[in-house]
Order: C-alpha cells, then structure tokens, then sequence
C-alpha cells in the first residue's frame, strides 16, 4: 500500500460516537425591554425545540437568564459571571466526555480596547474568560454559539479542535443589534433549514440557513448589511462565512446536531436493513475522517491534503447515492 492509501485507512476509522447534549442557553441583559423580550423569546424557542423536537431532557437543559423572574420554573440561576463559571465548571466535571456541551450565547456584546464581553447583570464576562471555562472540557465536543453584537473577537479566543465556534458578527466593530440569532434559532423549530431533507438538522446548515436568512432581510428592508456571521471549526481561529464541507471550515459542524449523536448514526441506528445501516455508519466514517482531514491541513503538503480530500469526497459521494438507492430515493 502506497503511504497516501495507508494515511487514508487511518483516517477512515470512524471516531467515537457522540452521546448525549447538554444545551447551555445564556442571556444577557436587554437594557431596552424590546431587547429583553427578544433575548428571552429565542431563548426559550430554542430550548422549547431541544426537548419537545429534538427530545433533550428536561435535566439536559441549562437556562441562565439575566430576569429569573421571567421564567422561574425554567431557570437555573442568573446569569452572572458567576453563575456561568459555576455551571460550565460544573459540567466539565460531570457530563461524560462523550456528550456535546452546546452552548448557545444571547445578547448585547461590546469590544472595546481589544476586549469583547457579553454583556450580564453584574461585571460583565469576557472572551477570554469563556476560554478558561472551555479549556475545562479539555478537547471534548463542544459548539459554543455567540448570537450577540460585537461578538466577531469570540472566534480566534475560543478556536479550538473539536470545537464549532460560531458568531453573529465576524469582528467587534460590527456593533449594531444583530438578527442573526432569531434566524438561528429559528432553523431548529422547521424544517426549511434541513438542506439535504434527511429530517436532521447539523449546526451546519442552522448557521447556512440564518446567514441566508440575515441577507435576505437586510435586503427586503433595502438595508445596507451590518451583519457579517462567521462560522469556524478547523481551530485555526479564522472563521469562515460560507463554511461547507469542502470549505475550510464546515466540515465537523456538519457532524453535529442538537441531539448530540451525529446525522449518520441517528439514521443507521433507525435502520432495520443491516446493508442501509453499513452504508449509514460507512458515511459516518467518512464525514468524520473528512472533518479530521481538515484539522490536519496546515501539517500536509498542499498536493497531499487536496488529493486525500478528493478521495474523501469522492467515496462519501458514492456512499450518499448507494444510501440514496438503497432507500429507493
């Protein structure tokens, strides 16, 4: 065997499964009550569709909300700075390493002399603070979504591998009130959002489906576009605004959904065709080998990475269409 087909075979062992999803939603505080309504309704949406849609025990959600008061029955505590490095130092000691902690961010954001916060009752927290609170979980999965203003200098501080990092904005400057959040949001609760109709949704198309959403809006108002959402999940620290999976980035956000275990094992396990179910975890495989592939482009020679990166796609390609017939579809 040739040393690019022996690297290949590596790569092609599927990764471990992922288990369940802790779903972490934070509020920051409105200031206007608009903004405070705003905040909690996509907050609520959102943990409305983890566990009546996409089935998340109630115990798997956490709501730290800037008004306890709101929704009592529902918050865990304030989200204080606090509270927040309480909690996520909590689940790190807790949750199995397995799990994907997705952690979904919602409010006003500032930057301000190199530093970006969230804005909370309380001392604000800042990126470099969600950090040392990630850096808990070690390289465990995670998707950490910052839906806020300003929230752009989130991505380069939080980058890292097996990690989805996702922002409103794609600097600190871009500082008016974004809508990307709603659309987000809003691509868990239908179906307009499943790009490849396969009735599950990955991070990936959620974020595809709000940028397309923001610009349509931007442009049904006859608004210049004040909103630029980057996505980045290679850890390079760059996001990208068209992730995909021949992109830079994309390609392990589109292992991840809001239930936890990836696209492919949901369907091979609701397989009863043991052939369908081989051919279901063969492109669970792939998609993982892929997202793999591109975490370790920056140590390949250029011709190495690209022909790897063909053959990957080439043989996921030719796993969809058997999957495609096989399901008579």
């Amino acid at each position: 065997m040739t040393k690019t087909i022996l690297m290949l075979a590596a790569l092609l062992v599927p990764a471990p499964l992922l288990g369940q999803t802790v779903l972490v939603v934070i509020t920051g505080i409105g200031g206007e009550a608009q903004y405070a309504d705003r905040f909690h309704t996509w907050a609520a949406t959102l943990m409305d569709a983890a566990t009546d849609r996409y089935g998340l025990p109630d115990s798997n959600v956490v709501y730290l909300a800037a008004d306890p008061e709101r929704d009592p029955s529902r918050t865990t505590a304030r989200s204080t700075r606090e509270n927040i490095q309480a909690t996520l130092s909590r689940l790190a000691a807790t949750t199995p390493a397995d799990d994907l902690v997705f952690i979904v961010v919602i409010g006003h954001g500032s930057y301000r002399n190199g530093v970006s916060k969230i804005n909370l009752p309380g001392p604000d927290m800042t990126a470099t603070e969600f950090a040392v609170a990630l850096d808990a979980f070690g390289d465990r999965p995670i998707v950490f979504a910052n839906l806020s203003s300003a929230s752009g200098e989130f991505v380069k501080t939080l980058s890292a591998p097996n990690r989805t990092i996702i922002t409103a904005t794609r600097s600190g400057m871009e500082r008016n009130q974004s809508v990307f959040g709603q659309f987000f949001v809003a691509a868990f609760v239908g179906d307009e959002a499943d790009a490849d109709n396969d009735e599950r949704l990955s991070v990936l198309e959620a974020f595809s489906y709000a940028r397309s959403e923001v610009s349509r809006a931007y442009d049904e108002d006859k608004t210049l576009l004040s909103e630029h959402a980057v996505l980045d999940d290679n850890g390079d620290g760059t996001g990208s605004a068209e992730p995909g999976l021949d992109a830079e980035d994309g390609a392990l956000a589109a292992t991840f959904l809001l239930t936890g275990a990836t696209t492919t094992t949901i369907a091979g396990a609701a397989s009863d065709d043991p052939e369908l179910a081989r051919l279901y975890t063969e492109k669970g495989g792939l998609e993982q080998a892929i997202a793999e592939l591109r975490r370790r482009k920056a140590s390949l020679e250029k011709d190495e990475y690209e022909d790897q990166l063909e053959e990957l796609l080439v043989d996921l390609a030719l796993t969809n269409r058997a999957i495609r017939g096989r399901e008579g579809s």
